[in-house]
């Protein structure tokens, strides 16, 4: 991996991400027990949202700046949080992303289904172009569009547009591997879970966390 740190980010607190990246394959945005960089940015475990600690405009700073990282993609992948997930682990992620498997489907309202639908058409799209008619807030497009990414069926990532404002972009499996230049990768969905299952395993044990793959049911209080 390079490591090359953004303007915003301490030498030393990007090297530890990149290390840990490397060994784990992923890192969470914020989590009070897993490897996080709210925490490593912190310097402490962060409870509750990371907006409220002194750090937090660094924090954001360095979340940005690690997600440009040409190894490194952000998927909503460990407990539905932002998880930072290194290029080892992009073939077991997109395996499952174009799997469609039930627990992806079930449950997903009208208009995700059509953003899917437009998603796979397009290859990418802008939640702000997608119209909508009214009705109940969780039918919404953005709304729409966090249920799509939390089940893993699209690639989101927030972008600028032209005028400068944040956006979401939806990207479907395919454009995005080849977007970031993928390659073909044969590996099957189950294999695919079973890989991140076991990486997440190893880090709940060493940390004593409770973190979850969305097709994984909750983990049980201690």
């Amino acid at each position: 991996m390079s490591e090359e740190p953004g303007a915003s980010i301490g030498t030393t607190k990007y090297k530890s991400m990149l290390e840990t990246l490397a060994e784990c394959g992923l890192l969470l945005a914020s989590d009070a027990l897993l490897p996080s960089v709210a925490s490593i940015v912190a310097g402490e475990p962060i409870r509750g949202s990371w907006w409220a600690h002194s750090a937090s405009q660094e924090i954001y700073h360095v979340s940005v700046d690690l997600s440009k990282h040409p190894d490194i993609t952000v998927v909503k992948l460990v407990s539905g949080k932002d998880t930072y997930v290194h290029r080892s682990l992009w073939p077991a992620v997109f395996a499952i992303g174009i799997a469609h498997e039930p627990w992806q489907l079930d449950g997903l309202s009208r208009t995700a289904r059509e953003i899917l639908e437009v998603v796979a058409s397009r290859g990418q799209v802008l939640t702000r172009e997608i119209p909508w008619l009214g009705g109940a807030k969780k039918d919404s497009p953005g709304e729409s569009a966090r249920q799509l990414a939390r089940k893993l069926l699209v690639h989101g990532e927030e972008v600028h547009t032209e005028t400068g404002a944040h956006a979401k972009q939806l990207e479907s499996w395919q454009h995005w591997a080849k977007r970031v230049g993928l390659g073909s990768s044969e590996i099957t969905v189950g294999r695919a879970k079973r890989k991140l299952e076991g990486v997440l395993a190893a880090l709940n044990e060493r940390h004593d966390g409770k973190g979850r793959l969305p097709w994984e049911r909750p983990l049980r209080s201690r």
